[in-house]
Parts: C-alpha cells; structure tokens; sequence
C-alpha cells in the first residue's frame, strides 16, 4: 500500500519559513544598500549605513506581517 501524498511530513511549512527569511534578509541588504551607497556619495562615514539596515529590517517584518500575520477574517468582525 502507498504512502498516503495528502499527509503532512516532517518538512511541512520549511517553505513559509525560507520566504520569512529570505524577505528579512533582503530588506536588510537593499535598504542598508542604500544606505551604503548614500553615505559613499555625501562622503560620510557610515552614517546612513546602519539607520538603512535598521530600516530595511523594520521594512521586512512589516512586509512578514502582511504576507503572513494579517487574518482575513478579523476584518468582518470589524464591520
């Protein structure tokens, strides 16, 4: 007899976890690349650079939360 396909394996929601954090990730590297590169044409040293990571990691959850963390049906109990 074949293994039941619809059963869930040990590796079940191991995809929602590399979207969590490959977005963090990258709201970190974008933002504090900006970040980077701003402060090589103002001359400055490092002053942008960490305030861009700070934000591009705000920037990723916030992208998390409204991928993943928003319930649908909390809106209808608004209304």
């Amino acid at each position: 007899m074949a293994a039941d396909p619809k059963a869930p394996s040990g590796w079940a929601g191991v995809e929602t976890g590399w979207a969590v954090a490959s977005t963090l990730l990258a709201g970190i590297l974008v933002v504090g690349g900006f970040g980077y590169l701003a402060d090589r044409v103002a001359g400055w040293d490092h002053v942008l650079l960490p305030i861009g990571i700070v934000l591009g990691g705000g920037l990723g959850i916030y992208a998390v939360w409204l991928q993943y963390g928003r319930d649908s049906d909390s809106d209808d109990d608004r209304a």
